[in-house]
C-alpha cells in the first residue's frame, strides 16, 4: 500500500457519515481516524457497525438506523452530536446497486430506491449545515457513481439516482458557498469491495471491465477514501461544486 498523505487540517475534526460499516464507507472511517479526526457514522447493519468499530483505531462512534426513515436519521444524528459534538464534515456515502429490470419497475420501487440512494442526502445536508454555518464552514462530500456517466444498465432507479447527486451538489454548493461550506461528488468507478466480488465480479466481468479502464489495476476502497480526506481537508479549500474520479479512466 502506498504511503498516504497525512493532512494537519483534519485532526481533532468531527465527521460524520452515513454508511460505514462496509465496504466504501469503512475505509472512508479508517482513513479519517488516521488523521486524527472523530468519526460518527449511520448504518443499517448493527453487527458490522459494531466490528467496524472494535476493529478501528481512534475515535469512532455510530448509531443503527434506516436511512430511509428521515425521522429516524435526524435522531441519529442528534445522538452523535450529543456524544461527539458538531459536524465539521459531512460523508453522503450509503447506497446500494441493487440490480433490476426496468421492465418490472413498479411506482413503489422507483420511490424505494431513491429514498435508498439520494434522499437522505439531502436531508442529512439540511439537518448538519446548520451548525457548520454557526462554525464558519465545513466540508460536505457526496458519493456519486459512474454508472451514468458510462450509460451503464440493469439499474435505472439507482443510475438515476446517482444522477441526481450531481445536480444535489452543484445547487447546494451554491447555496452554501457564502457560509465557506465546500460541497463536493466524489465518482467512483467499479470498486472492488466484498460486496462487488461477491455478487458481481465475475472473471468475464472483470477482463471486460479492465478493457475500458485506462488502468490496468481494479480499484481498491482505500484510493476513494482518499480522495474523501483530500476533499474534506484544508488543502482542498478551494473545491467546490465538482465531480472527481475515481475510476481509474474507465468513462
Amino acid at each position: 500500500m502506498p504511503d498516504f498523505a497525512t493532512y494537519p487540517s483534519l485532526k481533532g475534526k468531527t465527521v460524520f457519515m452515513t454508511g460505514g460499516a462496509s465496504g466504501i464507507g469503512a475505509e472512508i472511517v479508517k482513513a479519517f481516524t488516521a488523521q486524527g479526526a472523530g468519526v460518527g457514522f449511520l448504518d443499517i447493519d448493527a453487527d458490522g457497525a459494531a466490528a467496524m468499530k472494535s476493529a478501528t483505531e481512534g475515535t469512532v462512534d455510530y448509531e443503527i438506523c434506516d436511512l430511509r426513515d428521515i425521522d429516524a436519521m435526524k435522531a441519529g444524528f442528534a445522538a452523535l452530536k450529543s456524544r461527539l459534538g458538531s459536524a465539521n464534515i459531512l460523508v453522503n456515502n450509503a447506497a446500494r446497486d441493487d440490480r433490476h429490470d426496468w421492465t418490472e419497475v413498479t411506482p413503489d420501487y422507483w420511490d424505494e430506491r431513491q429514498a435508498t440512494n439520494l434522499r437522505h442526502m439531502f436531508f442529512a445536508i439540511q439537518t448538519l449545515a446548520p451548525d457548520m454555518i454557526a462554525a464558519g464552514g465545513g466540508s460536505i462530500v457526496n458519493m456519486g457513481s459512474n454508472s451514468w456517466w458510462e450509460a451503464g444498465g440493469g439499474f435505472p432507479a439507482y443510475a438515476t439516482a446517482k444522477a441526481a447527486v450531481h445536480g444535489l451538489t452543484r445547487t447546494m454548493a451554491r447555496d452554501l458557498g457564502r457560509h465557506r461550506i465546500r460541497v463536493n461528488t466524489v465518482v467512483p468507478g467499479w470498486i472492488m469491495t466484498e460486496r462487488q466480488k461477491t455478487l458481481w465480479a465475475t472473471p468475464e466481468a472483470l477482463e471486460k471491465h479492465r478493457q475500458r479502464q485506462c488502468l490496468p489495476d481494479l480499484i481498491d476502497p482505500v484510493y476513494v477514501a482518499r480522495m474523501v480526506v483530500f476533499l474534506a481537508s484544508d488543502d482542498a479549500a478551494m473545491c467546490t461544486a465538482n465531480n472527481y474520479m475515481v475510476e481509474a479512466g474507465s468513462i
